[in-house]
């Protein structure tokens, strides 16, 4: 990749998980009152014919890796488990008493954290307690993100008779310096035991997440982790860009210096590296840093033109509605977003009260719709179009001119209705959808809030 490219487009910039991003989110005018009011409307519009999604945040951690931006609480305590998932319930049925009836589940997730933190037997109690709660729609598909170094053989077990088919297992990287910088000490035999385990019990997708532009990372320990993860076979793989970010994690991401970090130009050939070699094995590019297997639902998604990205990353189907419960969960009603409590005890203590522990959020704008469905056709299927009056939006004349440079160095092909993204303007995906991001355009941040695009 060309370096002048690299260093002109190098900025800080959204991953897009949502439009509006949360730092431009409109608190101001947001209200509890106001959430469930679009909530509902969404849920009763969709229930039936989609169904809703889950994403339940487990925060609780036994060690603190350095490369982690999520909200999480490092404790050997595990009798912190049963309180908590308690309240994970209490708040499923503050969402369900709002709804009058009885949910259809489409996707659920368990992120964190850690969720094989938690005993099996406590996940066991879990999920029976949410499949009480909600009906299980056609064609659901449930996951969750297991460490290599404590998903055992009875997680998987329980999680799959449950209707689990698909876990993710946090790789980063097979390299022993790179692991202890940032303090993610993980054996190979155990990756490869997490595994068989899975597809031993009928895991229909094992995913692996492989992070570049870690400290101490090299382009041959891309190199030889591909190789290792080549003999796995996962179904999915997430190549991840490091997100150093430490002004917003603080001294989680000060385990080392940051002059042990690989420079842009470093870090962009890791990604053409690692990319080539993914694809020399016969994985896909699906996205944005996502690869996949011709017979994983993820690619199949992209077939049928139903991938979608919301707060949980890329998923096989699109639902008007995500709920997200725990400390720090977002929830999604299409027309707004809605942040529970980041605080484990503020959470639980608004959940013991009888309120849905939300915090902060932002009703849409009849333009923030329109611009979320570009960014999001650019994220999943890298165009978007402008054809009809609904997809139309006053500024984009200003988004064009903006677009200008980025089609003459070749990273798209502005047409009469829309544009796409080329083969060499897809690492450069985030700097594409920054032009169609107005709040970000019409009041540039004073501090950086977001991590570099390269």
């Amino acid at each position: 990749m060309c370096q002048n490219l690299i260093s002109k487009y190098n900025v800080a910039g959204p991953r897009y998980t949502s439009y509006p991003t949360v730092p431009y989110w409109d608190n101001e005018s947001f209200s509890l009152k106001a959430w469930k009011q679009k909530l509902t409307n969404s849920f009763k519009e969709s229930n039936t014919s989609q169904g809703i999604s889950l994403y339940i945040h487990l925060p609780f951690c036994e060690s603190l890796c350095t490369f982690c931006g999520c909200h999480k609480r490092i404790t050997k305590n595990h009798s912190v488990e049963i309180p908590y998932l308690k309240s994970i319930l209490k708040e499923l049925d503050l969402y369900i008493q709002l709804f009058g009836e009885i949910p259809y589940l489409k996707e659920l997730h368990l992120g964190g954290g850690t969720p094989t933190f938690y005993s099996p037997e406590n996940l066991q109690m879990l999920l029976e307690g949410i499949f009480h709660k909600v009906h299980k729609a056609n064609n659901y598909e449930f996951s969750f993100e297991g460490h290599p170094n404590n998903t055992k053989k009875e997680h998987l077990k329980i999680l799959a008779s449950f209707g689990f088919t698909r876990v993710s297992y946090g790789v980063q990287d097979y390299n022993e310096a790179v692991q202890k910088a940032i303090h993610r000490v993980q054996p190979i035999e155990n990756v490869i035991q997490a595994s068989q385990n899975a597809r031993d019990l009928g895991y229909t997708s094992v995913s692996h997440d492989i992070i570049f532009g870690l400290p101490f990372q090299t382009k041959q320990h891309i190199a030889e982790t591909i190789k290792q993860t080549k003999k796995l076979r996962p179904d999915r793989i997430a190549f991840y860009s490091y997100a150093h970010v430490p002004w917003i994690k603080g001294n989680g991401q000060r385990g080392f210096k940051d002059s042990d970090l690989p420079s842009a130009k470093e870090k962009r050939a890791m990604y053409e590296f690692g990319k080539k070699l993914l694809l020399e094995a016969g994985y896909l590019e699906i996205g944005m840093d996502h690869f996949a297997l011709p017979t994983d639902t993820l690619y199949k998604a992209l077939e049928n033109k139903t991938i979608h990205r919301n707060f949980m990353g890329y998923t096989h189907s699109k639902t008007q509605v995500m709920i997200g419960l725990g400390a720090s969960a977002i929830s999604d009603s299409w027309t707004s977003f809605a942040q529970n409590e980041k605080g484990v005890e503020a959470y639980q203590d608004l959940v013991s009260k009888g309120i849905i522990p939300v915090f902060r959020g932002h009703v849409l704008t009849e333009e923030d719709l329109i611009v979320r469905n570009h960014i999001l056709n650019l994220m999943c299927k890298f165009e978007t179009s402008w054809d009809i009056n609904e997809t139309y939006v006053e500024s984009l004349p200003i988004i064009l001119e903006q677009l200008q440079e980025t089609e003459k160095d070749g990273l798209i092909e502005i047409l009469t209705n829309g544009i796409k993204v080329t083969e060499k303007g897809r690492p450069f995906i985030r700097n594409i959808c920054m032009a169609f991001d107005l709040r970000l355009n019409r009041k540039k941040p004073e501090t950086q809030l977001f991590s570099l695009t390269i």
